[in-house]
């Protein structure tokens, strides 16, 4: 006989407590399924409403991850939601790194980060990232402002390794008692502070601290256009800095994705 998850206590209150000071007419919202919250908080974007809004999907059935991988997630086994708000920074660059280092540091000592948008423990996938831009506002070029759709997924417990190109990860293998709501209420406020930091000042204040949790950093990786080279950490602006044969290269999150090189080294070995 199958045992049901317990129902999900979401702190909903208590988050927008927190983040209300810090972004006007803020909410906290719980959808039971949508098809992505990302793409749920695109679509009222594109119809003016851009309010600043933390959706959380307690299901999503057409999840989707960064270059169009798809992300599955069932009630209670993982944490799936997404951030909207106003940003426009004067550099864009590192922005998923931002993020992805105010998940990590606001969980668990033991998770890195794996570039441009990934959350590892001990070389397998905890959760990803994914950034989108919705609308523009005032401003020109770099520094325009945007409507910008950060979605997040973390496995809270076990999932099934079929079919997935990584070996995933869960939260509760580092904190037994984690559940989805506690980790959002730990993620929720450090985020959004990530956020506004990076607003005004872009990612070179974070560079150090990412560099303490970069997976990639020294070993071997193969980039999806066929180069490869050693990964020596990033950028003040978060590109991925590689040595190839053609010298040290700085990659972007938009010029290609990024996989260790398939060797015992390049996945082996402490940080």
């Amino acid at each position: 006989m199958s045992t049901a998850r317990a129902p999900i206590r979401w702190p909903a209150e208590a988050i927008w407590e927190r983040i209300a000071p810090l972004l006007p007419s803020f909410t906290v919202e719980v959808l039971p399924q949508v098809d992505s919250s990302n793409s749920e908080l695109m679509r009222r974007a594109r119809a003016g409403q851009t309010e600043p809004t933390m959706l959380v999907a307690e299901a999503q059935s057409a999840g989707r991850g960064r270059m169009g991988k798809s992300w599955s997630s069932e009630p209670g086994a993982s944490l799936t939601f997404s951030l909207g708000l106003a940003l426009a920074p004067r550099d864009w660059s590192g922005l998923s790194l931002a993020v992805g280092l105010a998940i990590a540091e606001s969980l668990h000592p033991q998770i890195r980060i794996k570039w441009p948008n990934d959350l590892y423990i001990d070389g397998r996938k905890l959760g990803g990232i994914l950034v989108e831009t919705a609308s523009s506002g005032p401003g020109q070029g770099a520094a325009a402002m945007r409507h910008t759709v950060i979605g997040i997924g973390i496995n809270i417990g076990p999932r099934p390794v079929q079919g997935l190109a990584t070996v995933p990860a869960w939260l509760q293998e580092l904190q037994t008692a984690m559940d989805a709501g506690q980790a959002l209420e730990q993620v929720a406020l450090p985020l959004v502070q990530a956020l506004l930091t990076f607003n005004h000042e872009g990612f070179a204040p974070l560079a150090s601290r990412y560099a303490a949790r970069d997976v990639l950093e020294g070993r071997e990786v193969t980039l999806s256009d066929g180069r490869s080279g050693q990964a020596c950490g990033v950028s003040a602006s978060g590109a991925l800095l590689v040595h190839t044969a053609a010298g040290m290269q700085h990659i972007t999150s938009s010029e290609v994705s990024v996989r260790p090189a398939q060797n015992p080294r390049a996945l082996a070995g402490g940080s």
